[in-house]
């Protein structure tokens, strides 16, 4: 039975340079990059080295605790390069790819009557685990580990973010596939969320082997974690799997079409972008002729892979996140601002009344990465609290972290959350705390002790 969920406390951020309802292709870039940092919980260890040649599907690296969830290459080609970090640390895997694209093609016909067992062995061995995270932790999900729900979040709610409704249209089969083979390695409830006024024509009331659970209210609406909350709420020893619409697809494509098909519809947007719009790519891509053919204004600008809120920062024209369907670009803002915060500030964004810029709700804003501050010790100002939908003291945790006191993080509700839950957090915070890099310093610390 399906439930409505209304969230009220958070805040949606109206930004200029949303994506028009068009889909491009251009050719494949010259090179593919997979980072292993962007696998959190994953310790990688290289399958290949410089001068081989991979297929899509080929394993790139594996998990050093468990050596049978591989990372495959997304497209076929030459391995070029392998950069690495501090401590040895694998930062890139670079691949030129082949013009045409050849795959690692799964042996035989499968069945969704196999067992379990076999189903779970396809996905780690053909790079479609991955996509399947966990919380607690906010990491790759553990095949050893049973969950006792999975969660899709079927719309996305931060800013500029791509209209999943859009993307998905015409790819249904694939998705109940993928959603077939989720429930057989499972065995639990599927809870499929959609925005509160998606119409009754939408594809995803005719996906079948899930519950659709309707949400109404503000970012962060859209995040997974505040879903879980609000419906299958998380308690200690309790995992719940979450895995994005688009990768369902792959993982339906890797069944029917035996093919690890790592295509991707994403999202170029943001106020520094003249045309923007959707391109299909594949993951892990050069961002080179997308930005190109999108054409960026002139000027200082940032360039993050996923979106303002909790993106990633790329030196242009840099590569597709492996998570991510959304490019943004807005303007650096180094600049300095007469008057500052004693300006009217008619176009100026403020969750207060700080600014006349209240007397118009519905304007769209051209925001920069301007801080307005530097990090200073914790307000107590009761914003955090305002826009975090949680059961949960935000600062109270944030501060448990800081002390590395892990009793207390238990008791606060580190198990529930994720640092994307706490990013409308750092938005607001007049102390410029660096909220989502605590939350993971804090998911890393207790996991750590109790591994």
């Amino acid at each position: 039975m399906s439930e409505l969920i209304r969230i009220r406390k958070g805040l949606n951020i109206k930004l200029q340079g949303e994506a028009v309802k068009s889909i491009a292709q251009l050719d494949l870039p010259e090179i593919f990059a997979i980072h292993p940092p962007d696998f959190k919980g994953i310790k990688p260890r290289l399958s290949i080295k410089v001068g081989d040649e991979v297929l899509s599907g080929t394993p790139l690296f594996y998990d050093k605790k468990n050596d049978k969830v591989n990372i495959c290459s997304p497209v076929s080609g030459q391995v070029a390069e392998i950069t690495y970090g501090e401590k040895r640390e694998i930062l890139s895997i670079q691949i030129l790819p082949d013009k045409t694209i050849k795959y690692a093609l799964l042996p035989g016909a499968m069945s969704l009557d196999s067992n379990k067992e076999h189903l779970i062995e396809i996905l780690l061995k053909f790079g479609a685990w991955p996509f399947i995270r966990q919380r607690p932790y906010g990491i790759v999900a553990n095949p050893n580990e049973k969950p006792k729900s999975i969660f899709i979040s079927a719309f996305d709610s931060h800013p500029l973010a791509p209209d999943l409704k859009f993307i998905l249209k015409d790819s249904i089969d694939y998705f109940q596939n993928g959603i077939e083979i989720l429930r057989k390695i499972s065995e639990c409830k599927i809870h499929l969320n959609i925005e509160a006024d998606t119409p009754a024509d939408s594809i995803f009331y005719n996906i079948k082997g899930v519950q659709i659970n309707k949400i109404s209210g503000p970012h962060p609406a859209g995040n997974v974690g505040i879903q879980i909350h609000h419906i299958d709420p998380l308690n200690k020893g309790e995992v719940v799997w979450y895995i994005n619409p688009q990768d369902v697809l792959i993982i339906g494509k890797l069944f029917s079409d035996g093919i690890y098909d790592a295509s991707r519809v994403i999202a170029v947007t943001g106020s520094q972008v003249v045309h923007p719009q959707y391109y299909k790519t594949i993951i892990g891509c050069s961002l080179k002729n997308i930005i190109n053919d999108a054409k960026i204004k002139e000027g200082t600008n940032r360039f993050i892979s996923g979106n303002v809120l909790t993106g990633s920062k790329i030196s242009p024209p840099g590569f597709l996140g492996y998570y991510d369907s959304q490019i943004t670009i807005i303007p650096e803002g180094h600049e300095s601002e007469f008057m500052g915060w004693l300006s009217p500030g008619f176009n100026k964004f403020s969750m207060s009344r700080t600014f006349f810029s209240w007397l118009t709700p519905n304007k769209k804003f051209n925001l920069n990465s301007n801080l307005h501050g530097e990090e200073r010790p914790f307000v107590m100002t009761g914003q955090y609290e305002k826009v975090l939908p949680m059961d949960i003291y935000p600062v109270q945790l944030l501060k448990s972290i800081l002390i590395e006191d892990v009793d207390m993080m238990e008791k606060l509700g580190i198990y529930e959350v994720a640092e994307e839950d706490f990013a409308l957090c750092e938005f607001v915070c007049t102390s410029k705390i660096k909220s989502q890099d605590i939350i993971r310093r804090g998911l890393e610390m207790i996991q750590k002790e109790f591994s």
